[in-house]
């Protein structure tokens, strides 16, 4: 079984973009295709606004048609997102019965989140944090990976042994 749909969920900051490209490289080297469909690619982010659980909400119904768009024409789609609530979690799921999803939780300490953050400098100061507090889920993912303790590439291994199982 081949799951075609990879949700890195987890906090902002935490490497998620960084590992969606070790991923993709590693997927196309199998011979498949693969996209990401990040959140990021839907918000416009201004560092001087909060971004709020509304309007992730807001964006959900564009990256879903995507993600089903992609699924259906054969890609391996790689889900970007930092889930802050259970109906945006819903929504996802609603969108992934198209496909077969592994979920990750990507994440690492508060520390490293909070560094990770200023140095990018492309957020509202606090998002790091507050994404991590209301994560959603906070448990129940199919792998757990800590993108501080480990690198990028070391979790696409392990990410692509469960998406080719």
């Amino acid at each position: 079984m081949v799951r075609n749909i990879i949700l890195l969920n987890g906090p902002s900051s935490a490497g998620k973009s960084t590992l969606s490209g070790e991923l993709q490289k590693r997927i196309k080297a199998h011979g498949d295709e693969a996209v990401i469909i990040s959140i990021d690619d839907y918000m416009i982010t201004d560092p001087k606004e909060t971004i709020y659980e509304d309007d992730i909400y807001e964006i959900m119904p564009g990256m879903c048609r995507d993600i089903r768009k992609m699924v259906n024409a054969g890609k391996t789609v790689i889900v970007d997102h930092a889930i802050t609530s259970e109906r945006i979690y819903d929504m996802f799921l609603d969108t992934a019965d198209c496909g077969v999803v592994l979920t990750v939780k990507v994440t690492c300490d508060l520390e490293i989140l909070l560094k990770r953050e200023k140095e990018r400098g492309d957020r509202c100061p606090g998002s790091a944090e507050a994404s991590l507090r209301y994560l959603w889920p906070k448990d129940g993912y199919d792998l757990c990976i800590d993108n501080g303790k480990v690198s990028a590439a070391d979790n696409a291994e392990k990410i692509l042994a469960e998406v080719y199982v």
